[in-house]
C-alpha cells in the first residue's frame, strides 16, 4: 500500500488546485535552495509554490485540470494564483538569472561569442580561448576575438573548457529560476510561446491602431464620442476662415477684421506721410 504522507500530499495539492482559479505546471530543475527561498518570498501573497513528485501531482490533477500532466518534464512543482496567466508568467518569468556555465549543460539557445575588444592582455588566456573555439588574436596590445562565432548550438552539451572561456568573458548562457510549463485558467490551457508576449509592443500597437482610427473617422467625417469634439473643432476652424474670406461679420471675426483694418490704415499712413 501507498505510504501515508503520499495520500496526504495528494489531498493537499487536490485542495490547491480547486482553491485557485489559475494554475500551473514549473521546472525547478538546477535551482539553489538559496535562490528557491529567495523566490518563494518574491512571489508571497501573489502566487503559491508547491513542489512536490511528479506522479502526486498527476494524480491530484483532476477534471479540467488533468491534461497540465502532459506538460511535466523532470522536477516540477505546482503554482496556484488569482492573477491571470499572463500576469504570472511575466512575474515568475523576471526572477529568472543568467549564471555562469560549469560545463555539462546542455545549451537551451545558440550560445554567441562577438568579435571585438577583450580587457585581457596578452598571455595564456589567447590560448584558451583558441582551444574552445574561439578565434582570439593580440592586436594593439590586446587580447581580440576576431569574428563572431556561435560556440554552441542549441541543445548542445556545453564542454568545460568551453564553460571556463565563457565565464572569462563574462558571458553567462544558463538561465537559472522556475520554467514555465504550461498554466491553466477556464479550460484552456497556455503554453509558453503563447504567454510570452510583448506587453509594451502590444499597448503601442494599441494606441498606434487607434490613433490611425481617429485619424480615419476624421477625414469621412465619422461621429463617435471620441471624435465629436475633434470634429468640431475643425467644423469652428472652417468656419471661421469661410466667414474671414467671404468678410461675414461675426462676434468671432470682428476682431480680426478691425484688426487687419488697423494694419491696413497704418499702411496707408507710412504712404501718405
Amino acid at each position: 500500500m501507498p505510504a501515508k504522507w503520499k495520500f496526504e500530499e495528494v489531498e493537499n495539492l487536490k485542495k490547491l488546485i480547486s482553491s485557485y482559479p489559475v494554475i500551473g505546471i514549473v521546472g525547478i530543475r538546477g535551482i539553489p535552495a538559496s535562490l528557491m527561498q529567495e523566490m518563494r518570498a518574491r512571489i508571497r501573497g501573489k502566487i503559491v509554490l508547491r513542489v512536490s513528485k511528479r506522479s502526486l501531482i498527476a494524480r491530484a490533477l483532476e477534471n479540467g485540470t488533468k491534461e497540465l500532466a502532459n506538460y511535466m518534464e523532470g522536477e516540477v512543482g505546482i503554482i496556484a494564483s488569482n492573477m491571470n496567466p499572463f500576469k504570472v508568467f511575466k512575474e515568475i518569468n523576471e526572477m529568472r538569472l543568467k549564471m555562469p556555465a560549469k560545463g555539462g549543460e546542455i545549451a537551451e539557445e545558440d550560445i554567441i561569442v562577438k568579435k571585438g575588444d577583450t580587457p585581457f592582455k596578452p598571455g595564456p588566456i589567447v590560448s584558451d580561448l583558441q582551444k574552445a573555439g574561439i578565434p582570439a588574436s593580440i592586436r594593439g596590445g590586446k587580447v581580440v576575438i576576431d569574428k563572431t562565432v556561435t560556440l554552441v548550438k542549441k541543445g548542445e552539451k556545453i564542454s568545460k573548457e568551453v564553460a571556463n572561456a565563457l565565464a572569462r568573458l563574462d558571458i553567462k548562457p544558463i538561465e537559472v529560476g522556475l520554467k514555465v510549463y504550461a498554466i491553466f485558467e477556464d479550460g484552456i490551457i497556455y503554453t509558453p510561446d503563447i504567454l510570452a508576449v510583448d506587453v509594451n509592443k502590444i499597448l503601442q500597437d494599441m494606441q498606434n491602431a487607434k490613433m490611425n482610427a481617429i485619424t480615419l473617422a476624421m477625414e469621412i467625417g465619422y461621429p463617435t464620442k471620441e471624435v465629436m469634439p475633434l470634429l468640431l473643432q475643425k467644423a469652428y476652424r472652417n468656419a471661421y476662415i469661410v466667414a474671414l474670406e467671404s468678410n461675414i461679420y461675426t462676434k468671432e471675426t470682428i476682431e480680426e477684421f478691425i484688426r487687419k483694418a488697423y494694419l491696413q490704415a497704418k499702411e496707408l499712413e507710412k504712404i501718405g506721410g
